[in-house]
Parts: structure tokens; C-alpha cells; sequence
């Protein structure tokens, strides 16, 4: 019932998916799953080689690397999936999307919990990074290459490297990975306006 439950959720999601059938054979982000779900159970039992080397043969045939320790959630839609890296200590929850080329991973410095805690129905962008021990809030969205480092509330748009959440709200919507709010560009803008008043200010004193 839950893998079944799985492709559905990712049928609804994907508009190119044309039945769960086409899924199950032809999703490598579907295989990655089924891959993990076994080496997290020889995980949970401390089997801790057999989980790896199910883990690894995964990465071979999916290009998904997901570390057995990690806790995935249901209806996790990995689409395309290659290059997503998901790290030990990594919780995802449930129907939650994440595109090509993602990190899940830490930043060298931490023991133990290192790796983030992803909430529900949470969208992650081709390429994005999310790196270090903190909570990704429900319903948010992390643009394509962002690289987030510090926790983001639920319900937010998160854009840019260093990420900032740009949006706020309870209303659900999709994020336009298109028309994204250009942090760099906004402050150089602003320091722009900032140059402009001091210009003025010195033709007046001349």
C-alpha cells in the first residue's frame, strides 16, 4: 500500500507521467527508492555493510546517491535524479520533490546530527544545496542552485547563495523557477540609489 501510495503521489506530480506502471520501470528516482528502502531496513538492523553495498549498487544503476541512514518519507518524487546526493543523518518528509543534481548534505563541521531535517510537501530546485543540521519548514520552496545554510521557515521561497527567504506566506502556490527575485541584483540596485544620494549630497556642498 505505501509503494503504491508512492507512485501515485508522483503520477499526480509529474506531469509527463503517463500511469504508475511507466513509473515503476522507467523513474531511476523510483529505483532509488526501492534501493534505499531495503538498505535502511539492513541499517536499522546495524547490518551496516550489506546496507552500504545496497546503497552503492543503487548510486551504480540510479545515479542517486541516498546513505542508508537517511529517513525518506513517503511519495518522494526525485525527478530526473541524477547527481542528488542525500547524506546520513538527512530527513525528508513526506511528498516532497527534489530535482537533479541536489545536495542533502553537511558542512564538514558537525558530529552527529549533521544533515538537514526536509518537512512536508517541500519543493528543492535542480542544483540547490541544503547543507548543515537545521529544519527546511512544510510547504516551502528552494530555488534551482541555491545554497541554503541556515534553517527556513515553513510556507517560504528561499533564493540565492548564500540562500534568503524571499517570500513568506500560508498561501500554497508553485514557485516560478523563471521570473526568482535576483538578490545580487537587488543590492546593486540599492547600492546604486545609495551612490546616487551621496552625489547629490556632494554637488550641494560644492
Amino acid at each position: 500500500m505505501g509503494f503504491n501510495l508512492d507512485l501515485k503521489s508522483i503520477v499526480e506530480r509529474d506531469p509527463a507521467a503517463r500511469s504508475r506502471f511507466e513509473v515503476f520501470l522507467l523513474y531511476p528516482g523510483v529505483h532509488a527508492i526501492i534501493y534505499h528502502r531495503f538498505a535502511h531496513w539492513f541499517y536499522r538492523h546495524k547490518c551496516f555493510f550489506i546496507a552500504r553495498l545496497i546503497s552503492q549498487t543503487g548510486r551504480l544503476f540510479t545515479g542517486i546517491e541516498i546513505h542508508p541512514g537517511a529517513q525518506i518519507g513517503r511519495g518522494l518524487l526525485i525527478d530526473h535524479g541524477q547527481g542528488v546526493v542525500i547524506g546520513e543523518t538527512t530527513s525528508v518528509g513526506n511528498f516532497c520533490t527534489i530535482y537533479q543534481g541536489v545536495t542533502l548534505g553537511g558542512t564538514g563541521k558537525e558530529t552527529g546530527k549533521r544533515h538537514p531535517t526536509i518537512g512536508n510537501n517541500v519543493m528543492i530546485g535542480a542544483g540547490a544545496k541544503v547543507l548543515g543540521p537545521f529544519t527546511v519548514g512544510d510547504n516551502s520552496k528552494i530555488a534551482a542552485n541555491a545554497v541554503l545554510l541556515s534553517e527556513a521557515p515553513p510556507d517560504s521561497t528561499c533564493v540565492g547563495v548564500p540562500a534568503r527567504v524571499v517570500k513568506r506566506g500560508g498561501e500554497k502556490h508553485d514557485i516560478d523557477q523563471i521570473h526568482i527575485p535576483d538578490p545580487i541584483s537587488q543590492e546593486l540596485c540599492r547600492l546604486q540609489v545609495r551612490i546616487e544620494q551621496l552625489e547629490r549630497k556632494i554637488n550641494e556642498n560644492i
